[in-house]
């Protein structure tokens, strides 16, 4: 909607068959992805084996009425009143059996559906919070979330619905089959002769409904990424004026989906008069040749009026197989993403026998290490650094010459290529990550607040934490301030996204939220990059007082924040090319002084 492709985010390729193809519809029948349902069917197989059996009850209570009606009509037409009374009484159970099938059917099957759905995406949350970075990196997130909802909506359908029906339908058709064959085989032979050519139909109609329905997919798909992409940067549109163009282009895209479904009710609206003509058509044959039959005095009319019900019945199901074609298929290929995410491994995990961190004095050593986001294309090169216990150190440098990606090892955000890390002697892949990174405080540049009020964002790392301890951090690094000026002080909600908080609000609760936890190793990444000058004084005094017995990495693009550090890294294309106080850098007129000459005016980044 920004430009005419596909907007500020850049479309990454997915891993395997079809994952980030939502418009994709599967096999009627996966093996693959049926083999995989038994984990998720095993708690709930009691309440879908009392759907099954309303589900069964219903269909041998609706297979059972026409034939009552048939002896009841013959009845009537006898004289026998006792046996009517009878058959009534059988129709009424009937009637009971049905609805109470269909009662245990709709009930279970919908709290069997529930727990599938709970189950499967409390596992896909829990999944995706274990991935490494690297996936997230070269995955939408808005498909991943279309995983956890769409997809999994789809395979409860499946489960519940899809499976069930189909079975319902088949024994439904066979069940009325036998029935008529049993009845009057002649009559029933003849009935049925439509049923191949309505299949033949049916396919031919197939075939152009999948494709319909794949371009519904694709269109209504285009649509909500145009429509997500307008709603996340309508600053950016509402400042460039764009408002008519961005409109122009969204009714472009809406038109298509117009078109898209209007194709496809006509393709729809034809499948119903179809099974209404071959319906037509068996009754006319029951009309003319049963009638022949009751006339010759070869059939009752209460059969006559049984086949005319059983055909009427066996068209049913029918239709609901054909538009459970389509259904089924887009099921599968829902599964199959979904145990395809499932069985993507981390990169970055917990190495057989990795041991508890021990609490650290914060030593922090980076020997003869590479790194690299892909295979041979290394963005670090050959690091030797060594940071001691307590001391700050600043990592400074042009744009793209390895800063954060400096900092992300320390946490094990990502792998070494080649050489190791260490935390006070330890091989960070040596340690749990839960050990690692829970000594590790973060401090991002972009201020991410959750859902909630300021003091639950505080507490984020620290559940346990009192709110005096909340409001003592928060007066450490400056927050106490803006935030004792609110209505609701600590209980106010802080929005979507915290954007009913300035930039630097949000970055000095941010900092609370890190300093609460008691990291031994504080990261600052660009921590006061988006924040006006008199916010980023008061974290500078605040960061001085935090920072006092902790090991302390800034990245920092105004070079003004980072005169005061014990030390300055200055990387470029990956590697160190200077170290050293602010004093030692400048008076070696390296890369460091042509850097701040360039830049020393106030509020100028690099």
């Amino acid at each position: 909607m920004f430009h005419g492709g596909g907007g500020f985010h850049g479309h990454h390729g997915g891993h395997g068959r079809g994952f980030d193809s939502d418009e994709v519809l599967g096999k009627v029948y996966d093996s693959r992805v049926i083999g995989k349902l038994p984990k998720y069917l095993a708690p709930v197989k009691g309440w879908i084996a009392v759907g099954g059996v309303g589900m069964l009850a219903r269909t041998l209570a609706t297979l059972a009425a026409p034939y009552l009606v048939s002896l009841a009509t013959d009845s009537i037409v006898g004289g026998e009143l006792g046996r009517l009374a009878i058959i009534v009484i059988f129709y009424v159970l009937a009637s009971l059996f049905t609805w109470g099938g269909q009662y245990l059917e709709s009930v279970y099957l919908a709290i069997a559906g529930q727990a599938i759905i709970y189950r499967m995406r409390t596992e896909m949350f829990d999944h995706l919070q274990r991935l490494s970075l690297t996936f997230f990196d070269t995955h939408q997130v808005g498909r991943l979330m279309s995983r956890v909802q769409n997809d999994v909506s789809q395979i409860q359908e499946l489960v519940t619905q899809g499976i069930l029906t189909l079975l319902t339908s088949v024994l439904t058709l066979l069940g009325i089959a036998i029935i008529m064959i049993t009845m009057n085989p002649r009559l029933a032979l003849l009935t049925l002769t439509v049923i191949p050519v309505m299949i033949l139909a049916t396919m031919i109609w197939q075939k152009f409904a999948r494709q319909a329905f794949i371009r519904v997919r694709r269109a209504i798909a285009i649509v909500n990424s145009q429509l997500q992409e307008d709603m996340s940067g309508v600053r950016v549109i509402q400042s460039l004026s764009r408002e008519e163009e961005n409109m122009e282009q969204f009714d472009e895209v809406n038109r298509a989906h117009l078109d898209a479904n209007v194709t496809a009710v006509k393709l729809e609206a034809l499948m119903m008069p179809m099974v209404n003509f071959f319906t037509g058509i068996s009754f006319a044959i029951v009309i003319i040749y049963g009638g022949y039959l009751v006339l010759d005095g070869m059939m009752t009319i209460g059969v006559l009026i049984a086949f005319l019900l059983y055909v009427q019945r066996f068209f049913e199901p029918v239709l609901e197989l054909s538009m459970q074609y389509t259904e089924l298929q887009r099921a599968m290929a829902s599964g199959a993403r979904i145990f395809e995410l499932l069985e993507i491994e981390p990169d970055i995990r917990d190495k057989p026998g990795a041991i508890e961190l021990p609490p650290v004095s914060g030593e922090i050593v980076f020997k003869d290490m590479s790194f690299g986001y892909e295979e041979g294309k290394n963005v670090l090169h050959n690091i030797n650094l060594a940071i001691k216990p307590g001391e700050t150190v600043a990592i400074v440098g042009q744009t793209g010459s390895g800063k954060s990606s400096l900092v992300s090892l320390t946490a094990r955000f990502y792998e070494v290529t080649e050489g190791a890390v260490t935390v006070d002697g330890h091989d960070v892949r040596s340690v749990t990550l839960k050990s690692l990174r829970k000594q590790i405080g973060i401090v991002p540049q972009d201020p991410i607040l959750c859902s909630g009020t300021i003091e639950e964002n505080i507490r984020y790392g620290r559940l346990d934490a009192p709110r005096e301890q909340v409001v003592e951090v928060a007066k450490m690094v400056g927050a106490h301030h803006f935030i004792s000026r609110l209505d609701r002080e600590y209980e106010t909600p802080v929005g979507q996204r915290g954007l009913n908080l300035s930039a630097g609000q949000r970055q000095l609760i941010c900092l609370a939220r890190a300093i609460l936890a008691d990291p031994r190793i504080l990261i600052l990444d660009e921590a006061t990059s988006n924040v006006d000058t008199n916010t980023e004084h008061i974290m500078q005094r605040a960061l001085r007082k935090l920072t006092r017995g902790r090991t302390c990495l800034t990245i920092a693009h105004r070079l003004s924040t980072v005169v005061k550090a014990d030390r300055i890294i200055v990387l470029d294309k990956g590697r160190i090319v200077e170290e050293g106080s602010h004093k030692e850098l400048l008076a070696r007129q390296g890369l460091y002084h042509k850097m701040y000459q360039t830049l020393s005016a106030p509020g100028i980044v690099v």
